[in-house]
């Protein structure tokens, strides 16, 4: 069942997005050549302990860290640890919080040094996927035209998107229904309704859209070793349209 979120609960739902986004741009800031994946993680468990933030993902279905790292063809739930990023990679970071009981969840791929122009195509394309499909999150819209807004950009940069893993909805929890695939024709799926709150998360690929999960049973990386992207926001549906909760413009959820 879809939960909808009162104005209360989209308030606490802002608290937590605020701080999942002044997580990502410490994260920003420090993203550069030498720096350790684990030295991230660490920054951001330290300025959620100041915050009063409990980071969501930190022992999630035994998840070993706060956030997810991914670099190069690493998609999704990469661990950080003692890797070092290098000039020209790009790290994909997935950050959730827990503020008053309710989950934020955002993510950011930045490039490490200068990149070249097609890893920045890709970061350039993925973004602007996010865009349309949280502009397709308006009231009497269907779910899947979110889904297919996203397919429609990726696709026709000559990207793929991944399809076995998707968006979601979060509130209480940070996995709600409906999933949201980042893939499909438009006008499926539940009707939008406001008081939705979704995490909609497009994972674009330069080669194919198949991937696999290694070893630590947690790493997701394409099959053919080509580069991913990662963007992420939480977006309330409201009469007004769509707000994300993860970015600091002003929502009317102060």
């Amino acid at each position: 069942m879809i939960v909808l979120k009162s104005n209360g609960e989209l308030r606490r739902m802002r608290r937590a997005g605020l701080v999942v986004w002044r997580a990502l741009e410490l994260v920003r800031e420090h993203v550069k050549p030498g720096v350790t994946t684990g030295h991230l993680n660490r920054l951001v468990e330290e300025m959620m302990a100041r915050e009063g933030a409990v980071p969501s993902f930190k022992g999630y279905h035994g998840y070993p860290a706060s956030i997810c790292t991914s670099v190069d063809e690493q998609v999704v739930h990469g661990i950080p640890g003692d890797r070092i990023l290098h000039e020209g990679q790009i790290v994909s970071v997935d950050i959730g919080a827990i503020v008053d009981g309710y989950h934020g969840d955002a993510a950011r791929t930045f490039p490490v040094g200068v990149i070249s122009a097609e890893a920045q195509r890709l970061l350039d394309v993925t973004w602007q996927a996010l865009q349309e499909g949280i502009q397709q999150a308006r009231v009497g819209n269907h779910l899947s035209d979110i889904s297919h807004a996203i397919q429609a950009c990726a696709e026709a940069a000559g990207f793929s998107v991944v399809r076995d893993y998707v968006g979601h909805g979060i509130g209480r929890q940070m996995h709600e229904p409906p999933q949201i695939p980042n893939y499909g024709p438009p006008g499926m799926g539940p009707k939008l309704r406001a008081g939705m709150v979704l995490a909609i998360e497009p994972m674009v690929n330069a080669g194919t859209y198949e991937v696999r999960t290694l070893e630590d049973q947690w790493t997701v990386v394409t099959v053919d070793g080509a580069l991913s992207a990662h963007f992420e926001n939480t977006v309330a549906i409201t009469p007004e349209g769509p707000a994300i909760l993860t970015e600091p413009e002003p929502t009317g959820y102060e």
